[in-house]
């Protein structure tokens, strides 16, 4: 520990990294910052472009830090930085604290993980001293809700800044698993050469302080927010903060000392003296293959052997028919001799001929996987192209009533869900056995066998899966614990050349926008299923469905996705939740990259405006394809009449042929009931029922039938930009009487 203290921000260490985070619009995030520079024996160095950073060189006390400013409505920025901070600085305003774009930010860098902090108040002195005392004495109390034990630290004088490195200095570390185990990395500086086919794409070299592990050149380096790359060399330019420069470049240096640009001086001085440290071995570069590509002709069956020929030969002597024809009829025409027992397939065709069209009739309702909730949405459908709008001056509230509309019946749909979980309405133009002819019924939902390799999607044969995943993540952080890796240590400051990058990189990171780069492990850029275990965040109520498109942030990884909602439970079988439930934890299911957890995950959901709300929190669960996911239908029948333990049951079915289909299923009721069905009655649905007690007139026989569900490839790397929140007042008072 004493170690990796004396490291960080030491001469042979990275730069103490610290994130400057303003928490309210009158938060005086740049006086701190002028105050912190103007220390003593201290040497200042810009950075260059709009990120209004800059670097504090202290050679007397043998430290240096690097100081990056990040705005808290710029949502983005601020999580990315803090995934590689040593050190978050949070500026508050000496009364209220902060504001509502300060506490989103709060919820977010808590929910994502959040490393070594500090609390800064500058300003405050116009107050009157007595008013002075009781803002502070607010201020404490209202933020031992949320840092306990933290202490404000006030920043008007210059005494007071050296307080505050001294603390940022010496404080204990707080670690972060998913990037303690990773090679990461924050530009310092950048460079794009455009590659000869297309000025599009290109080379970036980056350059920074590695940090974390040690960086290998042959493994892949993931662009936070942008995809994974391969690194084709790794330089090692001369160090820009050095506290001991050489001598002969002493001199050429001493008119840059105040201020260094980041973009220009930086990058003539590196092409001064750089030593290739390594470049990439083809034979042990990781590949960029993120998915399976299916052979479409695997499992085909090969030619029959003589054995198999036989047999088939031995069963078509068993199935010939004597038939009496008259002379001169070939075999062909023989063939379609009807004999008087088959009179009755003409009906059986005609009933094929029925189902076909029903079929044809239900491809939409198989294609969402959505069985009870299609005519829902189809009237849901027709309800917005039937709106009309009164007003046709003021077309934004009637967009507004519109989504009010479509919000309300989100909100029936998931109340309704609360009080009848999984009923549905058995359909009266569609046979019950052909609308639910996907779904099973079970003896037990608990101890009921289920193969998990039965009846897979297409989408399967893309992912990839471990034969033992926990034993694979135990083996592989083992083996980074103990062997050391070749390549760039900690600390070094370093160029990537990382190859075939998009110049809207470039582009992003001379707007302002902080460049993070993380190294994957191996199998880190394969396509698998992720289950994330989360919670709903309680500032948002909202009705979330199942396969609405939402924003993951997991780990270092931002991507938009549709995912399952299932319970959290320690069987083989998991049941669909239609809706994230705000008082259980569930387990989200979507098709990602894989993750070695722990890797922190938030779940946001893009407004009509463009902002994010944090819907959910959550870490990652595990990395199984075989997690099986039941979606359950429950029919619904209600007592006729009623005898000792047997009663005649209406409504649930409405055909003779459907009573019989679904006889082996076993029924329950309301009430705690148990029993079958014995034989239907008429044509008509009405069916008898035995049961294990006598009925009340009050109670509902329910059936249950299960299917298992997948989750929909809707997986997109490309998150976009969100609007920044709107500030309002103080939040503080609000949050004390929540708590209460």
């Amino acid at each position: 520990v004493l170690a990796e203290k004396r490291s960080l921000g030491s001469r042979d260490g990275p730069p103490h990294l610290v994130v400057v985070v303003p928490l309210h619009s009158r938060a005086a995030a740049p006086d701190a910052l002028r105050l912190l520079q103007s220390h003593d024996s201290a040497i200042v160095r810009a950075d260059g472009g709009s990120t209004g950073g800059f670097a504090l060189l202290c050679p007397r006390l043998k430290q240096r830090w690097r100081f990056v400013t990040a705005q808290a409505g710029d949502l983005h920025a601020v999580l990315d930085l803090a995934k590689v901070a040593d050190s978050l600085l949070f500026v508050l305003d000496p009364v209220d604290g902060w504001d509502g774009a300060g506490e989103h930010c709060l919820s977010c860098l808590f929910a994502q993980g959040l490393p070594s902090y500090a609390l800064a108040v500058p300003g405050g002195t116009d107050l009157p001293p007595k008013k002075r005392i009781d803002a502070r004495k607010k201020l404490s109390k209202s933020i031992e809700k949320r840092f306990p034990e933290a202490k404000l630290f006030p920043l008007n004088t210059e005494q007071e800044s050296s307080l505050l490195l001294r603390h940022l200095s010496s404080q204990k570390q707080r670690h972060l698993a998913f990037r303690d185990r990773r090679t990461h990395l924050l530009a310092h500086a950048a460079e794009f050469v455009p590659s000869q086919d297309s000025s599009l794409v290109g080379t970036l070299k980056v350059s920074g302080f590695v940090r974390g592990q040690t960086l290998n050149v042959n493994s892949l380096v993931h662009i936070v927010g942008h995809g994974d790359f391969q690194v084709s060399q790794v330089d090692a330019p001369p160090d820009p903060l050095s506290l001991n420069p050489r001598v002969v470049k002493g001199q050429k240096r001493s008119q840059d000392m105040e201020v260094q640009d980041e973009f220009g001086n930086g990058a003539d001085e590196m092409e001064e003296d750089v030593k290739v440290l390594m470049k990439a071995d083809p034979s042990k570069q990781e590949s960029l293959q993120s998915e399976v590509v299916p052979d479409p002709m695997e499992g085909e069956q090969t030619w029959p052997t003589e054995e198999e020929l036989r047999e088939a030969e031995d069963s078509l002597k068993a199935n010939r028919r004597v038939v009496k024809v008259p002379k001169g009829t070939s075999k062909y025409q023989a063939a379609w001799i009807v004999d008087e027992g088959e009179e009755g397939s003409e009906k059986d065709d005609d009933d094929d001929d029925e189902d076909d069209d029903m079929d044809d009739d239900l491809m939409e309702e198989a294609v969402s996987q959505e069985g009870e909730s299609s005519e829902e949405e189809a009237g849901e459908e027709e309800s917005e192209t039937m709106t009309v709008s009164e007003c046709l001056r003021d077309d934004q509230y009637d967009e507004k009533m519109e989504e009010d509309e479509q919000m309300l019946e989100r909100y029936r749909q998931e109340r309704m869900d609360e009080m009848f979980p999984d009923e549905v309405d058995t359909p009266r133009d569609v046979p019950a056995r052909v609308r639910f002819q996907k779904y099973r019924g079970l003896k037990s939902f608990r101890t009921s066998p289920w193969d998990p390799k039965e009846n897979l999607p297409r989408d399967y044969a893309r992912i990839f899966q471990f034969q033992d995943f926990s034993r694979t993540r135990k083996n592989l952080f083992r083996q980074i614990e103990k062997e050391e890796a070749e390549g760039a240590s900690v600390g070094w400051y370093v160029t990537l050349h990382v190859c075939n990058v998009p110049v809207s990189v470039m582009e992003s990171f001379k707007e302002g926008k902080p460049l993070v780069l993380f190294s994957l492990l191996p199998h880190e850029q394969k396509m698998s299923v992720l289950n994330f275990l989360v919670r709903r965040h309680p500032g948002n109520s909202e009705p979330v469905r199942a396969k609405e498109e939402l924003i993951f942030h997991c780990g270092f990884r931002r991507f938009r996705a549709s995912p399952l909602f299932s319970q959290h439970t320690s069987a083989d079988k998991h049941k669909l939740e239609r809706f994230l439930r705000p008082d259980a934890a569930l387990v989200v299911t979507v098709y990602a990259p894989i993750t070695f957890p722990p890797a922190s995950v938030l779940l946001f959901k893009q407004r009509s405006n463009g902002m994010h709300d944090l819907i959910a929190t959550g870490s990652l669960l595990s990395v199984d394809p075989d997690r099986i996911v039941i979606k359950r239908l429950v029919l619904s029948g209600h007592p006729f009449k009623i005898f000792t333990k047997t009663a005649v049951v209406r409504y649930m079915f409405f055909n003779r042929e459907d009573v019989m289909w679904f006889k082996p299923v076993e029924l329950r009721t309301k009430w705690g009931r148990r029993g079958h069905i014995k034989e239907p009655l008429g044509t008509h649905g009405h069916m008898k029922c035995h049961f294990d007690g006598q009925l009340k007139s009050q109670d509902t026989v329910l059936l249950n039938l299960y299917k298992r569900v997948f989750p929909k490839w809707t997986y997109d790397p490309h998150v976009p930009e969100p609007v920044p929140w709107v500030r309002s007042e103080s939040v503080l008072p609000e949050r004390e009487v929540e708590m209460e």
